[in-house]
């Protein structure tokens, strides 16, 4: 037998705090009060092979938890020290696709009767329709009540019996005893439930709602199953004796477009058998309304398309304290008119999806709110996503391991449908956690930062307050701001404050729209190849402005070259001494006219150009290089077509390497363009030159009343 080995300390996840037990530190963080504590599988004892760390879309150890896992085969285990009084024990895994199997489970070397059913029917899910997706959903989640007590440093060790099983996570949870019938209520067995699952318990369920009107439906412990939705549940409670206890099974719990309202529903589990996504199916558990002043609380909802899909009238709703687990698309995803709705201390894992969602469709989500949710492992899309929307709050989630086409928090413009209600007053971003979030895009063919600003389909014009934001072991950058529909609409009234970064892949601030955003009491440490990669997209879509508010450390330099993306852990590159260090960065002018704006002169192309406001002398053009740089020659363009007339253009060149304060370089001189010599000229700079803002200031063109550069070329070569 081999010899078990210790692949190092536990590290848990506990009341929405990772918790290192044993010599790795504690670090605080942001989510859910969670009645378990969860145990990495590559931080307990094993005769397996662990597998990762992986970031690549597509890898098994890219989708487990901390990017990391444990595979083993028969007769291998996994034995995990407990951490907490327990009698429940919940495990994430994923077996190869098309197998199934069975875990033994030990409990201080005894082997119980029970086993643990693993399986990949729910796994392994393909979405073609959306781009840059790819197989995906590899682990699933199967629990066992343990039929005993454990309690802290007892061990559990799970054993494969044959199949080749990949441990990730265990949730180690004291299950209370089964909650007894309120007095009063309507027993879903006394209108025929069967609690066996043997029998169809639609009609009963139907029935006891009917009649428990105003009061309460118990649903008993006991396994339901129920084969078609439920419709005009309105004014009743429906409650079970206890997550663990009380189990409908059904694809489509609740599916109705409208509701009077005060639904209560409480404390059973929810499990279907949506084994795919199909987004034309109402596979959820609650797909629509529950009317105003409803409530979801203490659920377990797994194996369904979304978790809650809600539409219509949902005001003041209230969903805290559930479970969500391996659903194919979203946890929950407020599609438009939640008016002052909570999401709160809720545990999402595995979804296909985002994982919490508002999206304004057909209205404007308002004054509503996720709070202290605990997110892992969405394997498609965000942790968090803000899809439009008025005066929304996020605050005090932890999201960790997000893995493709998605960021742990997205604010965002993107539309999908109309009408759409872009991103109006006050979108609070307040007290939230990121760990190991951010993936790369295939459609872009760069990396999505951890937190995500993104006027995709239109301008951001809501004041957008990020404040006091911890990002750990992002595998690329901290914050992006993008205009990710690539029209370059600009990001705008962004302010980040009190952030603390560590361990960032690639940058703190990935800057690729226009716009700007002031950063205050931003500290980071551990930067992996610069603190600042700013660069427009598209390349003439103009600037984004970092404002320094004070307090500010760590990150100050800037990625050198916007021809390259700077890889996870690569260091600033020493620029090429023949690189045009103006090429795509940021440009500004006094003045534009037309099309014919600034970024056109550092686009790389010469036959586009800026042309300054008309008759209107004098008129700057001002390129951001990124950083400070010895400069030493200049090379000014007009389009090489003979259709433009030989000119002389007055310009003197100024520098500055904070953006305020500016110094004349080289005084004014006339600079001749000839389209006999391809309309180019050369200015020479003084040796002692240093600047990372050029400054050149037109004052007379004997060809046209304006400045006219199609490409202004900075050079470290003289």
């Amino acid at each position: 037998m081999t010899a078990l080995t210790s692949a190092g300390a536990a590290v848990a996840l506990a009341a929405g705090t990772l918790v290192a037990l044993g010599s790795v530190p504690a670090q605080a963080a942001a989510g859910a009060t969670l009645p378990f504590t969860s145990v990495e599988a590559e931080s307990a004892t094993t005769t397996g092979t662990r597998i990762g760390p992986d970031h690549t879309q597509g890898s098994l150890a890219s989708e487990a938890s901390g990017r990391q896992a444990v595979r083993i085969t028969a007769g291998q285990r996994v034995e995990f020290t407990v951490p907490r009084t327990a009698n429940a024990l919940n495990l994430a895994y994923s077996v190869p696709d098309g197998q199934s199997g069975t875990l033994n489970v030990y409990v201080n070397g005894t082997r119980l009767s029970r086993t643990l059913a693993v399986t990949s029917k729910y796994s392994y899910v393909d979405t073609g329709w959306i781009a840059g997706s790819r197989t995906h959903h590899f682990y699933d989640n199967a629990r066992l009540l343990l039929g005993q007590t454990v309690q802290p440093g007892d061990k559990v060790a799970v054993e494969s019996t044959g199949t080749q099983v990949t441990v990730d996570v265990a949730d180690f949870e004291q299950v209370a005893a089964a909650a007894g019938q309120p007095a009063g209520s309507v027993s879903v067995t006394s209108r025929g439930a069967d609690p066996s699952g043997q029998g169809d318990s639609t009609q009963a369920f139907r029935d006891a709602i009917a009649a428990a009107q105003g009061g309460t439906v118990w649903i008993p412990p006991g396994d339901y199953r129920i084969t078609s939705s439920l419709s005009g549940v309105q004014n009743v409670t429906l409650q079970g004796a206890g997550s663990w206890y009380s189990v409908v099974h059904t694809s489509r719990f609740i599916d109705q477009s409208s509701s009077a309202g005060n639904v209560r529903i409480r404390d059973f589990a929810v499990i279907g058998e949506v084994t795919e996504r199909v987004d034309s199916n109402p596979d959820n558990f609650v797909n629509g309304s529950l009317g105003p002043g409803s409530s979801v609380s203490g659920m377990w909802i797994q194996h369904l398309k979304v978790g809650l899909w809600l539409t219509g009238n949902n005001d003041n709703l209230v969903v805290e304290n559930n479970r969500i687990l391996d659903t194919t698309a979203d946890g929950l995803n407020l599609n438009g008119n939640a008016r002052g709705v909570r999401v709160r201390n809720n545990f999402l894992r595995n979804q296909g999806d985002d994982a919490l969602a508002m999206w304004s469709l057909y209205a404007p989500d308002t004054n509503s709110s996720f709070d202290n949710n605990t997110i892992t492992q969405p394997n498609l899309a965000n942790g968090i996503a803000v899809y439009g929307g008025t005066d929304i709050a996020v605050r005090n989630n932890l999201v960790s391991d997000t893995n493709a086409l998605g960021s742990g928090i997205a604010i965002s413009n993107q539309k999908f449908l109309d009408p759409f209600s872009p991103l109006a007053g006050t979108i609070t971003v307040d007290g939230n956690t990121l760990v190991r979030t951010g993936a790369i895009n295939p459609n872009w063919n760069h990396p999505m930062g951890a937190l995500r600003v993104d006027s995709y389909d239109s301008a951001i014009n809501a004041t957008v307050n990020i404040t006091n934001t911890t990002v750990t072991d992002s595998p690329y950058s901290a914050f992006e701001f993008v205009s990710g529909g690539g029209q370059g609409y600009p990001v705008r009234g962004v302010t980040v404050s009190g952030a603390t970064v560590r361990n960032t892949g690639t940058v703190v601030v990935q800057a690729e729209a226009q716009g700007a955003a002031t950063f205050r009491d931003v500290t980071a440490t551990q930067v992996g190849a610069a603190g600042v990669y700013n660069c427009p997209y598209p390349a003439n879509s103009g600037a984004f402005t970092l404002t320094d508010g004070g307090g500010n450390s760590g990150w100050s330099s800037t990625w050198s070259d916007c021809s390259t993306w700077p890889q996870p852990g690569q260091s600033n590159p020493q620029p090429d001494p023949n690189r045009n260090l103006a090429k795509g960065r940021p440009a500004t002018a006094t003045g534009s006219q037309d099309v014919y704006t600034p970024g056109k002169a550092v686009d790389g192309d010469a036959n586009s150009y800026w042309e300054s406001a008309n008759n209107a002398f004098p008129q700057s053009l001002t390129v951001d290089l990124g950083s400070p740089y010895a400069v030493r020659r200049l090379v000014l363009k007009l389009p090489p077509s003979s259709a433009w007339g030989a000119r002389t253009e007055t310009v003197t060149v100024l520098g500055s390497t904070d953006g305020s304060s500016f110094s004349t370089v080289v005084g004014a001189q006339g600079y001749r363009f000839d389209p006999a010599t391809g309309n180019t000229a050369t200015v020479t700079l003084p040796a002692s030159t240093n600047l990372r803002h050029l400054r050149l200031t037109v004052t007379g063109n004997t060809g046209w009343p304006a400045g006219q550069f199609s490409e202004v070329e900075a050079y470290l070569t003289s």
